[in-house]
């Protein structure tokens, strides 16, 4: 199930992203010369009336639209080749970063038009009753919010300053930071104070024997029930966008600990986790891998966008220069910043493949 999972996500999912950037492409006149899924040698493909050869490559990590112009799959642009008519170095400015965005702006809309069919079909949490969620109700043993002084009937209003809604909100704030110090405000007989403490750091074990460390203070909630309501499509889709915003906001945190060592690089995950993830997902049933998916493609247009050179979002960097500086950067420079971006790329491949093998269970894990 992890092989046919692995292809059954990332197969669309890098078509989807590709067919952005060719039919934006195709849009603005711009011949794409090739257009295949995978990588590597090709092991079937036909050559249209356009000449544009699709093909299936042996390498399923992911996939390109090579466009004329570009000097090689990573698009990167052939100095010696003639700026003529339907090259992609020949369109304007404004329409090659169009062309360069549209991969990762797919992959977005494809995770919010799945949230918000979630949304319209399955309905929206919302809290029932006048109870205020954020009060406290209960402690959990060896609570540290208990410890640092927190008091059955306190209303939890804010972490750090950010304003909390519910206690959804509040677990999801303390999840993200283990073993972090926080400030909580909380109202108490008509007064606001400040407490400040540090989250316990809690390893949870899914069915699968996936480990993931979450922030714990301890609390119960005092009132409060979630229900689904019901949502028509339109109110659906700015749901999705919030929360394709939120988990947006949860990577930049998660990546952001695991530079600075406050998680363990070991969760970072490669195609060898994705593959074990979309293969368990798969048979936890439909829905539960395409919210996958979701997410997978949401990282997609994430790392996209990062401003690595090879990447979509390299592309766009050396176009707002180009838009400063009035002229392309150098070919010189460009193609040093390319092979620069492009080791990187592959380093960051070799070292979590490797960081895939000595976590998954072939290892004793």
């Amino acid at each position: 199930m992890y092989i046919v999972g692995f292809l059954l996500l990332l197969g669309p999912l890098v078509t989807l992203h590709e067919l952005g950037h060719y039919l934006v492409g195709r849009w603005f006149g711009v011949k794409a010369e090739a257009f295949s899924v995978g990588f590597g040698k090709e092991i079937a493909g036909y050559t249209d009336k356009r000449g544009t050869r699709w093909k299936l490559s042996a390498l399923p990590l992911g996939g390109y639209v090579q466009f004329k112009g570009d000097m090689n799959p990573a698009s990167v642009p052939d100095p010696d080749a003639p700026a003529e008519e339907g090259s992609f170095q020949h369109a304007a400015l404004w329409k090659r970063a169009l062309i360069v965005a549209a991969g990762p702006v797919t992959n977005l809309l494809v995770t919010i038009a799945i949230f918000a069919a979630f949304f319209a079909v399955l309905g929206k949490p919302v809290i029932t009753g006048t109870e205020d969620s954020r009060v406290v109700g209960g402690f959990a043993q060896g609570s540290v919010a208990e410890a640092a002084g927190l008091e059955i009937g306190d209303t939890i209003v804010a972490i750090d300053g950010r304003p909390i809604v519910d206690f959804s909100d509040l677990r999801t704030q303390v999840a993200l930071h283990p073993a972090t110090r926080m400030v909580l405000t909380v109202e108490r007989d008509g007064e606001k104070r400040d407490i400040a403490l540090t989250t316990a750091r809690k390893v949870e074990v899914d069915s699968f024997g996936n480990e993931s460390a979450i922030g714990h203070i301890g609390v119960a909630a005092s009132g409060g029930q979630y229900v689904l309501e019901d949502v028509g499509v339109i109110e659906a889709i700015p749901l999705a966008v919030q929360q394709s915003w939120d988990l947006m906001g949860m990577m930049v945190t998660g990546i952001g600990q695991i530079i600075t060592g406050e998680r363990s690089f070991n969760e970072l995950g490669g195609p060898l986790k994705i593959a074990k993830y979309s293969g368990e997902q798969m048979s936890l049933g439909i829905v539960a891998f395409i919210n996958f998916a979701a997410l997978i493609s949401l990282n997609l247009a994430f790392i996209n966008f990062l401003p690595i050179p090879a990447l979509d979002g390299g592309h766009l960097m050396f176009y707002a220069a180009e838009a400063i500086r009035r002229k392309p950067v150098g070919p010189q420079a460009t193609e040093w910043a390319y092979r620069t971006g492009i080791a990187l790329v592959l380093m960051l491949m070799v070292v979590v493949t490797v960081n895939d093998l000595f976590t998954l269970p072939l290892f004793g894990r």
